[in-house]
């Protein structure tokens, strides 16, 4: 998941979210997991489509749900396009053409030639122009709102609103998590709780426990695609790329330029990435909104409906 924004060890092997998931789904199978929630219509009738197209010579795996302004949706370190939760897309889809895709190197997609997130927001925007969006909104998670925060810097014709989410704008302002949290990053195969205490808080661990059920359940329903292959080489380059990214503040001095309407949302009780990254951007991005959601590092799951009212706000004003 979107888990390693400021990881200990870049040589620890992929994190272990997608073992989380898998052995949720055993837990299932056997009933020990209990919380489940019936699909809608929306989910029921909604079959993922993958689509592969190339862009600058590797191959990139996307689909898309829903219809209106199209929304570009980048996900955090070492994660599929399948691991938003189905419940958030559900909501985000009523207003908008969702574009969901694999980085290079990671399920689908192709390999990876890059090495920093300049690279990836290059990506994102050559897969726009291969399947014929001109402009987006952009929501990018953690990792993702480093790729994003690049692709409205480099990028800034092709981006109408952004969407910054658990993210920092790298260089000395940012902040790093708590102790716990940096240990939990630096372990190669962190347990189920340990990735359960990053996304969610204490008090709603069976919140997260119903996220995973989420995903396994819409995985073999078809509603999200069963993609789930993260290799530990890419997962370690994309960590590599953080090490520039903390070093440097060009990234945090150039979000002076960006034009797009920004929220930058935070979680009251992310450990990963603590509010006062998201404070910072607010004050560097001109114009941009601040909004702190109850929740932990996946706060805009557990509070999908606000933080959907949010982003559906944003694109409406700037629309």
């Amino acid at each position: 998941m979107a888990r390693n924004a400021h990881r200990i060890d870049p040589g620890s092997t992929r994190g272990a979210w997608i073992a989380a998931a898998l052995c949720l789904l055993l837990a299932l199978a056997a009933g020990g997991c209990g919380g489940s929630e019936g699909s809608t219509d929306a989910s029921a009738s909604f079959k993922a489509h993958v689509q592969k197209t190339s862009v600058d010579g590797t191959r990139i795996a996307w689909y898309e749900r829903g219809e209106g302004t199209p929304l570009l949706m980048l996900m955090g370190t070492g994660s599929t396009m399948s691991e938003w939760d189905p419940a958030l897309l559900r909501l985000l889809a009523a207003q908008h053409r969702l574009i969901m895709f694999d980085y290079p190197g990671i399920g689908l997609s192709g390999r990876w030639r890059g090495d920093s997130f300049d690279s990836l927001a290059d990506t994102a925007a050559g897969l726009m122009d291969a399947i014929g969006i001109d402009r987006a909104d952009v929501l990018g998670w953690s990792m993702g709102g480093f790729v994003a925060q690049r692709l409205a810097i480099d990028h800034p014709e092709k981006v109408g609103t952004l969407t910054l989410a658990g993210t920092n704008p790298g260089g000395s302002q940012s902040v790093l998590g708590t102790k716990k949290a940096q240990r939990i990053d630096s372990k190669p195969n962190p347990s189920d709780e340990d990735i359960l205490h990053e996304l969610y808080p204490p008090d709603r661990q069976a919140e997260g426990h119903r996220f995973l059920h989420r995903l396994v359940t819409a995985s073999k329903s078809g509603e999200i695609p069963d993609d789930f292959s993260v290799p530990a080489s890419t997962t370690d380059a994309q960590v590599a790329a953080e090490d520039p990214w903390l070093r440097s503040n060009r990234n945090y001095r150039e979000l002076r330029t960006i034009a797009a309407p920004t929220l930058a949302a935070a979680g009251r009780q992310d450990p990963v990435v603590p509010p006062v990254n998201l404070r910072g951007i607010a004050g560097q991005v001109p114009g941009a909104k601040l909004e702190v959601f109850p929740g932990a590092h996946a706060f805009l799951f557990q509070s999908r409906d606000a933080f959907t009212r949010a982003v559906d706000e944003l694109s409406g004003a700037a629309g």
